[in-house]
């Protein structure tokens, strides 16, 4: 068995450098960043199911496009959600 071990070489009070978080502001995060994660992963799918299916090039570079500019339509209202939250996060109180 392997005894390696993982410590913080930070003292304990040096908490400067940790990204800290409201509890309000994490979860709503979390949500975000899953939500375009699983947007891009089913894209990714859709995306190699097209170019491994119909034998016409055209066609195939149509149905691409149409597809990334859905994409984009389904990532825009929550990468607008990130940027209102960013902005909350370092504009001064």
């Amino acid at each position: 068995m392997d005894d390696t071990e993982f410590h913080n070489d930070k003292p304990p009070g040096d908490l400067k450098s940790a990204q800290m978080y409201s509890p309000n502001t994490k979860p709503l995060l979390q949500s975000l960043l899953s939500t375009l994660a699983d947007i891009d992963f089913e894209y990714e799918q859709a995306k190699d199911k097209i170019s491994k299916s119909s034998p016409d090039l055209n066609l195939k570079i149509r149905v691409l496009e149409k597809l990334k500019a859905q994409h984009q339509e389904r990532r825009t209202p929550y990468i607008q959600q990130l940027a209102i939250l960013q902005e909350r996060m370092i504009s001064p109180r």
